[in-house]
Order: structure tokens, then sequence, then C-alpha cells
């Protein structure tokens, strides 16, 4: 065989094999299970990728969220893969919130005996309520509102019924002031839900390191709790440890009392000595240095007689070991 035809097969059976690692999931044996679709009407911030569990557990991922239509309308069609999970014809399915955050995962409820083998109609699913959106949905629709044609509208409806029982009077009259109150704080409240927005942005962005906080924390107290028996002895031998020495203390105190005196006393003659001290360490200082440079040669002592002859220094060597 000609190396090019060789070589020509092999970069053929590199890039089959670099697909099929890409795409292990959708392979026939060695992929993710049984494909299924579920019918919402909302999807309610559900996304391919996301975890798909039967009871807490994790059996699959959702592989696709789109737009559908049906007899009564359009819909959204999730489908989504499974492995290892036995699946009847009246299964349920509930998208459901996994994190503070707002991160979803698709829910499975196994219901019947057989296989499901129909897309699960939306009888048979539903949609969790979304906090952010929910804020973010009422700083947008606090933002359409005309506070101050609101406050007039409720001073109106309270004049019109003046003439009304006392109760219902004061009913109208309370939500007027409050109108008023909510027409004064308009910017203050317009200001508040566009922080909320802002807030709710950014942890729905940091979303993973939030989990990773979590989870890392959830690490320390798990440690923490494992080692609580090597923490509990700790404790218990310092503690124990304490009541010996304060013990000991108290047994010798009669026996350290005087030591402790005399340890005082020579402290006090030493501080009222310190300048006598010092003033003999600085004049000890010359005779140590010339006393070393006298000894310093050898064995003996060297020393010399000045003057002795006249023109002559003699020196003298005296020493012994």
């Amino acid at each position: 065989m000609k190396p090019a035809r060789v070589g020509l097969i092999g970069v053929a059976v590199a890039a089959l094999l670099l697909v099929a690692a890409f795409r292990i999931d959708d392979l026939p044996l060695i992929g993710g299970g049984d494909t299924h679709t579920a019918a919402f009407r909302d999807a309610s911030g559900l996304a391919e990728g996301n975890e798909v569990r039967v009871a807490g557990v994790k059996v699959g991922k959702v592989t696709a969220v789109s737009l559908a239509r049906g007899a009564g309308g359009a819909y959204v069609r999730v489908s989504f893969r499974v492995s290892d999970v036995a699946l009847g014809p009246q299964t349920g399915a509930t998208i459901r919130i996994k994190t503070v955050l707002g991160q979803k995962y698709l829910a499975l409820h196994p219901q019947g005996t057989g296989s499901l083998t129909e897309e699960i109609p939306l009888e048979r699913t539903s949609s969790p309520f979304d906090v952010i959106e929910a804020v973010q949905g009422l700083a947008g629709t606090l933002d359409q509102i005309d506070t101050a044609q609101l406050a007039q509208a409720f001073t109106v409806l309270t004049e019109t019924f003046d003439d009304t029982p006392a109760a219902v009077k004061a009913s109208l009259d309370g939500l007027s002031r409050l109108s008023k109150t909510v027409a004064q704080r308009d910017g203050q409240l317009r200001e508040l839900l566009a922080h909320a927005r802002n807030v709710t942005g950014v942890l729905a962005e940091r979303d993973e390191e939030f989990r990773k906080l979590l989870t890392d924390a959830n690490l320390l107290l798990a440690e923490v709790q494992r080692r609580r028996d090597a923490i509990h002895t700790l404790l218990t031998a310092t503690s124990e440890l304490a009541d010996q020495i304060s013990g000991l203390i108290t047994e010798n105190s009669q026996t350290l009392k005087p030591a402790l005196q005399k340890l005082r006393a020579v402290v006090g003659v030493l501080q009222r000595n310190r300048s006598n001290l010092e003033a003999t360490l600085t004049s000890l200082a010359p005779f140590v240095n010339a006393f070393a440079n006298v000894v310093g040669n050898g064995r003996w002592f060297d020393s010399y007689v000045d003057g002795l002859v006249q023109g002559l220094t003699p020196t003298v060597r005296t020493g012994g070991n």
C-alpha cells in the first residue's frame, strides 16, 4: 500500500476518534442511555447540560430545549437522556431550582409499569416560581407605574366615598396615605429595586463561585465533624493540664514563696547597682583586651621592660604550661 494512502487513512481514523471522543454520549453502545422528551408551558431557565435527577440522584442530563407546537398552541419541548433508570408510561417531570441563585435541574417521577415511549404531556409537568425573575419583573412593572397619578386616583376615590360608612372611609383614607407615601418614596424604591436587580445579576453570574464556596464550607464542617473526637481530646487534655499546673502551684506555694522573695531581693540589688555594673564592664574592657594580647601568643606571658638599658628594650617571656 502506498504511504500516501496509509497517511490519509490514518488521518481519517484519527478524525473519527476525535469526533467520537467529543460526542461519546451520542454513541449507540457506550452512550448516555435512553432519550425522552417532556412538554412544559415554560422552560423556567432550564438549559442544555442541566442535570436530570430521580429522587435526588443524578441519572442523566438535558440535551436540548426547544419551542414546539401542538394542538393547544406553542409549548417548550425538553429533550433529555437518562441511564440505569426505568421510566413508566405515567412518569411526570418537574423543573426545580438547584441553587439559591436560580440554577435548575429536571426532576423525574417514575410512575406506572412498562416503559416510557411517548412524550411526557403538559398535564404531568410543572415549572417552579423563579424569585430572580419575580424581582426583575417587579422592577420593570414599577418603572411603568405613574406613582403620582396613582396617588391622585386614590385621593379622588377617597373624596368620592366621603359619605360612606366610617370603616370604608378609613380604609380608603389609609390607601390614599399609602399611595402618597409610595409616591414620595418613588425615587428611593426605584433605586432599591435597581440595586436588587444588579445584585441578583451578579449572584447569577457568580453561581459557580458561590456553589464552590458552599461546597468548601461543607467540606470544612465535615472535616471538623470527623475530627470531633480529636478536638474534644485536645480540649480535655488542655483543661487537665491547666488543673495540674494550678494544683502544683497551690501545693508548692509555701516553698516557692521564699525563693521568689529572695529572687526579688537579688533583682532589686542588681537594679540599684545598675550604674556601677555598667561602669565596671566599661572599665574592664581595656584590661581584657590587654590581657588577651599578653596571653595570645602561646602557653606563656609576653611582657617587656622599657628603659632598662639605654637604647635597648628587652622582652621578657615567662610562662609555663
